[in-house]
């Protein structure tokens, strides 16, 4: 799997497409062929996922016990409102209305690459999510999240 990379500012036009930056789809070779899922993030947001990667986590979501409410409901909540996308002749997808009054996004979006998804949110939000943290407090985060890691590093000697 190859990560994505990368933080795109695009415009929502009023039917509710986006174009895909050129960058960001030359990550996604096989976009055309496949298409892409996008979903509700966590954080007022969507999530754009490539479709092998969305196929990935219903396979995980599907070893779940659905015996057990919890995971029915988690189940039910994550994958409600999952909608294909594909690209038109222009580039472009169109993000669902539902989605979008969800995410609470105008015409100024941010595309976040994040590991193998990418977040999509408004330029506002972004903007406050990213502020939120102090370099100070991302730097004790860092240490938190990452300090206990053995990158198979250590000193040369």
């Amino acid at each position: 799997m190859n990560y994505l990379i990368g933080e795109y500012e695009c415009k929502l036009d009023t039917k509710g497409r986006m174009v895909v930056p050129a960058a960001l789809k030359r990550q996604l070779p096989d976009v055309e062929r496949e298409g892409l899922v996008v979903n509700r993030g966590f954080e007022k947001n969507l999530v754009i996922y490539t479709r092998a990667e969305w196929n990935k986590i219903l396979g995980q979501l599907s070893r779940l016990n659905q015996f057990q409410v919890r995971n029915r409901e988690f189940v039910r909540k994550f994958t409600s409102g999952a909608t294909e996308l594909l690209l038109d002749a222009a580039g472009r997808v169109l993000l669902p209305k539902n989605l979008l009054e969800y995410a609470e996004m105008d015409s100024e979006l941010v595309l976040a690459c994040n590991l193998e998804k990418i977040e999509v949110w408004s330029k506002r939000k972004y903007e406050e999510q990213m502020n939120s943290i102090s370099e100070e407090d991302f730097s004790d985060l860092a240490e938190q999240v990452m300090g206990n890691f053995d990158f198979g590093g250590g000193a040369d000697v």
